[in-house]
């Protein structure tokens, strides 16, 4: 009984020691003089000082934070192993929508996710610095910010997704607080559409990208989805389409980003020329 107890500890410590470790660092972000904290899920491979790894930024939605990610989904732990990938949760805010406001200069979340976390990122941790080993997706909130970080700094980001995201503003100018980050629909109206991801794609970067979208049939955000994947065939925009029975929720969240990361990670395999 004795021996039997003594294996088990040991395999458990085995276990242990072989997880992917968690860290919460603070990011000092310049643009806006204030820190946030941010999830680092470090594979098991990264304990290989010789190893450099590819880099997922993985973005929370509305009234969320940089926790939500690892609260909600403890298996990005087994992703992260299973994918050899870092995956970075950065704080956004509360209602941020990952832009730099064009009527409030105190959130300037764009240049934080895009330039800043990154280059933190990068310094301290053992990772890939090519755009072609960088990744950045998101939920609800954050599925815009995936994307329009995405096609904004694809010199940054080879390539982006989207889970459930609100990927066109211009429906839901009384939820969520949007105003007080894009204006008010008739002295900024322009800002509603300019600051859509849905009219951000126009804009196609000289930088291949490659591009990820899932949402629910079910979920409020499904029309602005499905109208975004439709403009992108319309526009030629190579991407891939995943639309499925689910709501905007959790469930559908924690299954998406499954395959999310398996994408990512197969594009990170394809581009090793870093």
């Amino acid at each position: 009984m004795k021996r039997i107890s003594c294996l088990l500890l040991t395999l458990l410590l085995s276990y242990c020691i072989k997880a992917a470790a968690v860290d919460t660092v603070t990011i000092y972000s310049a643009a806006m003089q204030k820190e946030y904290k941010c999830v680092v899920i470090k594979p098991t491979i990264a304990q290989n000082e010789k190893i450099q790894l590819p880099v997922v930024y993985l973005l929370h939605g509305h009234g969320g934070w940089y926790a939500n990610w690892i609260i909600r989904v403890k298996e990005l732990k087994e992703y992260a192993d299973q994918y050899q990938v870092l995956i970075v949760c950065p704080d956004g805010g509360y209602n941020s929508w990952y832009i730099d406001s064009p009527v409030d200069s105190t959130v300037r979340f764009e240049t934080y996710i895009s330039i800043e976390v990154p280059a933190y990122i990068e310094k301290n941790y053992p990772v890939i610095k090519d755009r072609k080993a960088r990744a950045i997706t998101g939920l609800s909130m954050g599925g815009h910010g995936g994307l329009f970080l995405g096609f904004r700094h694809a010199d940054v980001f080879g390539a982006c997704g989207s889970m459930s995201g609100g990927v066109d503003l211009q429906p839901f100018k009384k939820n969520w607080q949007l105003s007080q980050k894009i204006g008010d629909t008739i002295n900024y109206a322009a800002n509603w559409k300019n600051y859509s991801v849905i009219t951000v794609i126009e804009n196609y970067p000289k930088d291949s990208l490659n591009i990820i979208i899932d949402c629910g049939t079910e979920d409020f955000f499904f029309d602005v989805n499905k109208a975004l994947h439709n403009k992108m065939l319309r526009l030629k925009i190579p991407h891939e389409y995943i639309e499925r029975p689910g709501k905007h929720d959790w469930n559908y969240w924690r299954n998406a980003v499954q395959y999310q990361l398996l994408f990512f990670s197969n594009y990170f395999e394809r581009n090793k020329t870093y």
